[in-house]
């Protein structure tokens, strides 16, 4: 018995914890998005540009939401 529980409660607590890990680790590859495309060409150094697309468009919805509006 492991961590003095019994086999099958272990067994349930570690399937609950890895599914737990996969869907966070979905969620955070969903939310960033990341460029799984691999140039023929490795870009030099400093080139190589990424950006947060879920971010930045976020951003320009709280951006634009929290303009002052002009006439007044």
């Amino acid at each position: 018995m492991p961590a003095g529980v019994s086999w099958p409660r272990y067994l349930q607590m570690f399937g609950a914890s890895m599914m737990a890990m996969f869907v966070g680790a979905e969620c955070v590859h969903q939310y960033y998005r990341p460029d799984l495309s691999i140039p023929e060409i490795p870009p030099k150094p400093g080139e190589l540009k990424t950006e947060l697309l879920g971010l930045k468009a976020r951003e320009e919805t709280v951006l634009q939401s929290f303009k002052p509006e002009s006439g007044n």
